[in-house]
């Protein structure tokens, strides 16, 4: 089984090192395995594959929420969030660096990426804070470590992928997703709360003067939210409503985007033209992953490798705690190399079995791996949040990177409490759903 195993490394690293889209790696990958140790007639399984895992119809709502997300990066909500919410985060320490958090966290429940949330927010709020003379190193490291709340606050495309390849409830997960990604927000918020108060300097003397705003400007503000309120009212609600099935809400969301696009005068040909374009993009690379994953993931078990795992970490003797303390130290490593979501298909055929195996709910473990993935995506060098920010302000990574640490190191701590307490995850779901 050791040779197995190693073959298998070896043959994955080759096609990733040689360039070969992860997709493509994946299956590639299993093909030689099964073609080299098995007798099984892999080409008469590849097609039902293909279909069982692409006719998944919690799969629908993956296309249409990057639909949505397409046409909601064409409007202006990014401006609207910052006018409707600067007024009111004018009240706390901090200020207007909390504009950062919450909106990302708002456009989080209705675009579902963490890249969108983290490039429509930060091409105003940033921009804003800089030019109003905030620090720029919070005022980046927030918006990096606030922009990745897209994948853990429902609706998430994370969620979806994960859902369709643990054969888990996606309702569930969203459902569960939302009070760690309120909680996570919070601890973000008091970070800035933090480190503003222990130094004044990090905010303009000019900005501390925004607690004097008169209520009716404040009040007058919040009509700036009225679009948002719509959309995560049309998406979220008619799913916990019981309206509609996380498909259907994706559908509404489509209109609602198309909706809000249009009032703003951001529809055209072009915008469309646009749209469907990159939408395509984004679903056939997905849809691809996906495939490759599900094919690596299904010869694997032939393979007996899983089973294999399973025995061999519970002869370690981990408790529960350690076990993910260890997975916790191997997805820091791997997304140092891979971007999140290839991490995921790529591991998951072979972790699932062992946290299983440990005791741990496969929706729980569900919160833990996006809020890993999460961290991949402001650890450098493969750190898209990075990417993203640098795009909008011009920074070195190296420089980012470090701005954003600290907020990194909260995540982690959250991750530990959410090992520690793992109730604190599958109370709301349980609660609706039922144990």
């Amino acid at each position: 089984m050791t040779a197995i195993i190693g073959s298998l490394l070896l043959i994955l690293v080759l096609f990733l090192g040689s360039g070969v889209w992860v997709g493509l790696s994946l299956m590639g990958t299993g093909i030689t395995m099964v073609t080299i140790f098995r007798d099984i007639p892999i080409d008469k399984l590849l097609p039902q594959y293909f279909f069982n895992i692409l006719t998944t119809s919690e799969l629908v709502a993956l296309p249409l929420f990057v639909i949505m997300g397409e046409f909601l990066f064409r409007t202006n909500l990014s401006r609207s969030l910052f006018n409707g919410l600067a007024p009111w985060m004018g009240l706390l320490p901090g200020r207007l660096l909390h504009v950062n958090v919450v909106a990302c966290s708002i456009f989080a429940a209705i675009s579902g990426s963490s890249a969108a949330t983290t490039q429509v927010v930060g091409r105003i709020s940033l921009t804003e804070l800089l030019r109003r003379g905030y620090s720029r190193d919070i005022a980046i490291g927030s918006l990096a470590g606030a922009g990745t709340l897209g994948f853990l606050i429902p609706p998430s495309t994370v969620m979806i992928i994960y859902g369709v390849l643990a054969e888990e409830s996606v309702l569930r997960l969203f459902t569960a997703g939302f009070l760690p990604g309120v909680l996570l927000a919070v601890l973000f918020m008091g970070m800035i709360m933090l480190r503003t108060t222990i130094n004044r300097d990090l905010i303009p003397e000019s900005e501390r003067q925004l607690r004097n705003a008169s209520w009716a400007v404040r009040f007058a503000a919040l009509k700036e939210l009225a679009p948002v309120v719509f959309l995560i009212l049309a998406v979220l609600g008619s799913m916990y409503g019981g309206f509609a099935t996380p498909s259907e809400a994706a559908a509404v969301g489509v209109f609602g985007a198309i909706l809000v696009a249009g009032s703003q005068g951001g529809l055209n040909l072009q915008a469309f033209r646009d749209v469907a374009l990159s939408s395509m993009q984004t679903c056939s690379m997905i849809g691809l992953i996906i495939v490759g994953a599900t094919v690596l993931g299904n010869i694997t078990s032939f393979l007996g490798i899983a089973e294999f795992l399973a025995e061999y970490v519970a002869e370690l003797q981990l408790t529960p705690f350690m076990l993910i303390v260890a997975l916790t130290a191997v997805y820091l490593v791997l997304g140092c190399f891979l971007e999140g979501f290839s991490m995921i298909v790529t591991t998951l055929p072979v972790v699932l079995p062992l946290v299983t195996a440990a005791g741990f709910d496969k929706v729980w473990f569900g919160i833990f791996l996006v809020i890993v993935v999460e961290l991949a995506q402001i650890t450098p060098p493969v750190g898209f949040n990075l990417f993203v920010i640098q795009g909008v302000t011009g920074d070195g990574i190296g420089y980012i990177t470090r701005v954003t640490m600290p907020f990194v190191a909260l995540m982690l701590a959250f991750i530990a409490f959410l090992a520690l307490f793992p109730e604190f995850v599958l109370w709301l779901p349980n609660l609706l759903f039922g144990a």
